[in-house]
């Protein structure tokens, strides 16, 4: 299959200063702009409105998921926020019942609250899926592949299925649009934390809304502006900076994956893996129609529970032991107690997070390093350790 979207070259703002042809875009820090003369404002007035820095990512982001236009936020869940200002009041909202934690707490909040109603749903069941769009929501939420748990839905034919009066929102996060466009599978809106993998270096954070036509990007810049979490312009150059390597990035953790994947099929402390990219995945044929690669992201059940995952998480050195994905450098997470510690514990069993489930974010360190990690943690998770001492000690740079 294709390894990455490469139909759009990534500019982002090179050589676009007509002042004084500086190749990289500057940095506007202005918080407001002077009027050409009275009632005469220029294409900037005041930076929560408008900024040439954020416009620069805006920009660069809609041409890349094929949009008509959208908004830089301050982080990914203000991007969550802000699409929800977009509803009217109790308006029902459908969500995957896996989705992102932080998601699902806010939904849950505002459901709460009585500011919206919200109905946790399977989306690979399609029977349930109809049944509760029979109720006629507002909106409906998407995320695939899912968080932790790489579940994978069709985005095409949920949104077919939804119908042109049911707003179409998918959280591309996981996978940017390097590897997936949504809005040309038939979303209206798109979401990202670009904290992940468009910016790239685990230096900033923040979020985007991209809209699929103009009068639902105006309404998107609208609310951005009037709930002010339109993102900061040096946060911007330094999502622009990373957005630029995307492609090249991208290119490394694919490959580093797909040797992480090949090593843990093989060792006896893995009891199951969920990756799009592996035949026997129940998602892996949509994944493949819709994606142009299974992505850099995956999970694994370990053989054990909360001791094995304590166990393997203080034997590895170039895993760290923190939350977010998308960086440079590679991560493990154990989502029960971390990005998804927010639901509650039935809530877990039901979207089927477990114990013993641990995520990666596979970063683009020599894979070799990555391997050798991986063997050491693991190794110590058995009931008979296997002596691989000496392996720890391996580097490549």
């Amino acid at each position: 299959m294709t390894i990455l979207n490469e139909t759009v070259a990534v500019r982002a703002g090179i050589d676009c200063d007509a002042q004084h042809g500086a190749v990289t875009p500057p940095l506007y820090l202005s918080s407001n702009y002077s009027f050409a003369d009275l009632n005469e404002p220029r294409t900037y007035d005041y930076s929560r409105s408008g900024n040439p820095t954020r416009d620069i990512l805006a920009d660069a982001l809609a041409e890349l998921e094929q949009a008509a236009g959208g908004v830089i936020t301050s982080t990914g869940m203000s991007a969550v926020l802000l699409v929800m200002q977009l509803l009217p009041k109790e308006a029902l909202v459908i969500a995957p019942h896996d989705c992102y934690g932080g998601t699902f707490r806010l939904l849950t909040t505002l459901h709460e609250k009585g500011l919206l109603q919200v109905e946790f749903v399977d989306q690979n069941n399609i029977e349930k899926l109809k049944a509760e769009l029979n109720r006629k929501p507002a909106l409906l939420w998407i995320e695939t592949p899912s968080n932790p748990l790489l579940r994978v839905v069709d985005v095409n034919a949920l949104c077919e299925l939804a119908g042109p009066d049911v707003l179409k929102v998918v959280d591309n996060t996981f996978l940017s649009p390097a590897l997936q466009q949504p809005i040309t599978l038939g979303a209206d809106l798109v979401v990202h934390s670009t904290t992940k993998y468009i910016n790239g270096h685990s230096d900033v954070v923040g979020g985007a809304v991209l809209a699929k036509n103009e009068e639902l990007a105006e309404k998107v810049k609208w609310w951005a502006n009037c709930i002010g979490i339109t993102a900061a312009p040096f946060d911007c150059l330094l999502t622009t900076r990373g957005l630029r390597t995307l492609n090249v990035r991208m290119k490394q953790h694919l490959e580093n994956t797909e040797q992480v994947i090949e090593f843990l099929q093989q060792h006896p402390a893995i009891e199951k893996i969920h990756y799009p990219g592996l035949t026997e995945h129940p998602g892996h044929k949509i994944a493949k129609k819709q994606q142009h690669h299974f992505g850099a992201m995956l999970s694994f059940e370990l053989k054990g529970g909360i001791d094995e995952v304590k166990t393997l998480v203080n034997n590895l050195k170039y895993f760290t032991l923190a939350e977010s994905l998308g960086g440079v450098e590679s991560l493990i997470c154990h989502p029960a107690t971390m990005t998804h510690a927010a639901m509650a514990v039935e809530a877990q069993v039901k979207a089927g997070i477990k114990e013993n489930l641990i995520r990666l974010s596979v970063g683009i360190e020599h894979a070799d390093d990555l391997l050798a990690d991986l063997e050491y943690g693991l190794n110590r998770c058995q009931i008979r350790p296997i002596e691989s001492d000496a392996i720890k000690g391996q580097s490549h740079g």
